[in-house]
């Protein structure tokens, strides 16, 4: 299940890129270079170029987000794992022996700072 939505998902992606590539700009943009400036109009009409690509351009963005989104709850759901920054987080915890946020101090034994030594002082 996982693996098919990262499918689908490198394809939103790649077709995304491209048909944004492939729209006409102020420049031209790709589409011209690939024969899409005048070709394309014949094929969809006079405008129906621009509106077909306008609609696929929304269509992939909309998939995009919603596959990204479905992607971070199933990775988020199922991970038993923390990330890296939480690792050192409770590595660095566990060594100086505080607690962390929203845990009890009752789970860690209270230890005693011993005092600074006294230094004496050589001005006086």
């Amino acid at each position: 299940m996982y693996g098919i939505l990262i499918g689908f998902y490198l394809i939103a992606c790649f077709g995304l890129i491209t048909v944004i590539l492939l729209q006409s700009s102020k420049g031209g943009g790709l589409a011209g270079a690939f024969g899409g400036g005048g070709d394309m109009g014949a094929v969809f009409g006079g405008r129906g170029a621009a509106n077909f690509l306008s609609r696929l351009t929304t269509g992939l963005a909309v998939a995009f987000l919603v596959l990204s989104l479905l992607i971070s709850f199933l990775n988020r759901g199922s991970s038993g794992s923390t990330g890296l920054v939480q690792q050192e987080q409770q590595k660095r915890t566990a060594a100086s022996g505080l607690p962390l946020a929203g845990q009890s101090t009752d789970q860690f034994q209270e230890q005693s700072i011993p005092p600074a030594p006294a230094t004496e002082d050589s001005t006086q």
